[in-house]
């Protein structure tokens, strides 16, 4: 259970102090003047960030939870290692438990050309105490100028555009401006813990230049320390939702608090709409914990969807017309206590009119679960069901 108990807003997300207040309970710095551009599924996602790689010249950091073996893995290998020859510092951080499934073969293409490759948190016997403390995060960062973020792993099931089963549905970012210089501090981060380097100087921080006319905010949840600051913004998001919530989650098993907190938000009047993945979810047992708690968002008015074509990967937040969330973090207690994350909050409301159209168009494909369908469920699934919530602290 959070310590948190309660969280009560005064004021909607137009209200100028909500971006202060945001700032102050998220400890997150905004920026000014940045551009964010979205790319939707791995046919727009996966030529972009490779693009951004070949023209780096003075630095590459790549950070991510899922990098396996594929045609996917071996074109980042084979691209990350060609800069790594023309002297381009290139870094590569992976998670040691998400990138397990990863051919030893496209280590050595990146390391016999100079990339600098890491595992974090590998397991030894005097780190069990923390292997269930992963890095999350999706991060690229290009010569400390553009950076990327989102749902997306490097790996073959993100190819393609979400048209069957074998293509997933995804959303990823690419961010210039002066907030690119908080991806690469995220970055160095979890770069110094894992190598004890401190990464500095104008090839990771060259002065800030305006690239668009956007606000945005990272923040960063992190162990064993940081990871309220990630709930607090969640919480303070849901409640400052005056008109529409609208919340698309790859794992969405949100704890008591968060439960209330969108179930007040209905009470509120708010239109709450979430859209989760359906029986082609690649963790089961996510889904069916995540079910066990619909009851009472459907009873209080919440609709609920089941994304159709494939499994639904990513992680969105959206207030009102004005407030836009996304990066790595689910709105689950494996998100919010145990794993290292980063999320962009980005304010506009032309950004969020893009990412209302995306959802939108999300749910043409979705079917809405009716409360009378959740309650019709066969005994068996309500008993398993319940078995999965109990694991929720680890979903």
């Amino acid at each position: 259970m959070s310590s948190v108990r309660s969280f009560l807003i005064v004021f909607d997300a137009e209200d100028p102090q909500f971006v202060r207040s945001m700032s102050s309970y998220s400890q997150g710095q905004m920026s000014e003047r940045n551009n964010v551009q979205t790319l939707v599924n791995g046919d727009e996602i996966f030529p972009a960030m490779l693009q951004a790689i070949g023209a780096a010249q003075a630095s590459v950091d790549m950070e991510t939870y899922i990098y396996w073996s594929g045609s996917v893995g071996y074109q980042f290998a084979t691209a990350l290692a060609a800069k790594a020859r023309q002297g381009v510092e290139v870094r590569v951080l992976v998670d040691w438990l998400g990138s397990l499934p990863f051919d030893e073969n496209l280590i050595h293409i990146m390391t016999g050309a100079g990339v600098r490759f890491q595992r974090y948190r590998p397991i030894y016997w005097y780190t069990l105490d923390r292997v269930n403390n992963r890095t999350h995060r999706k991060l690229l960062i290009v010569d400390g100028r553009v950076a990327f973020t989102g749902g997306v792993g490097i790996a073959d099931n993100w190819l393609g555009d979400a048209r069957n089963p074998s293509e997933w549905r995804d959303t990823h970012y690419q961010i210039q401006g002066p907030s690119v210089a908080a991806f690469q501090a995220a970055f160095a981060e979890n770069w110094l813990e894992t190598v004890g380097e401190t990464l500095q100087g104008e090839k990771f921080y060259p002065p800030p230049e305006p690239a668009g006319a956007l606000s945005a905010q990272l923040i960063l949840s992190s162990q064993p320390n940081g990871s309220e600051d990630m709930e607090l913004m969640m919480l303070a998001a849901i409640a400052a939702a005056k008109d529409h919530l609208r919340i698309g989650m790859a794992y969405f098993v949100p704890d008591e608090i968060a439960l209330q907190q969108i179930l007040d938000a209905r009470k509120r009047g708010v239109a709450v709409d979430v859209i989760v993945p359906n029986s082609l979810t690649d963790v089961p047992i996510v889904r069916k914990g995540s079910r066990h708690f619909w009851g009472q968002l459907l009873e209080g008015g919440v609709r609920m969807y089941e994304f159709q074509p494939t499994m639904y990967h990513p992680k969105l937040l959206i207030v009102d017309d004005v407030w836009a969330s996304f990066g790595s973090t689910n709105l689950d207690e494996r998100s919010l206590r145990l794993n290292d994350e980063a999320s962009l909050n980005v304010y506009g409301k032309d950004f969020a009119q893009t990412q209302i159209d995306l959802f939108n168009e999300d749910l043409k494909r979705s079917r809405q679960i009716s409360l009378a369908e959740w309650q019709a469920r066969p005994m068996s699934e309500k008993f398993t069901d319940w078995l999965a919530s109990r694991l929720h602290v680890q979903l």
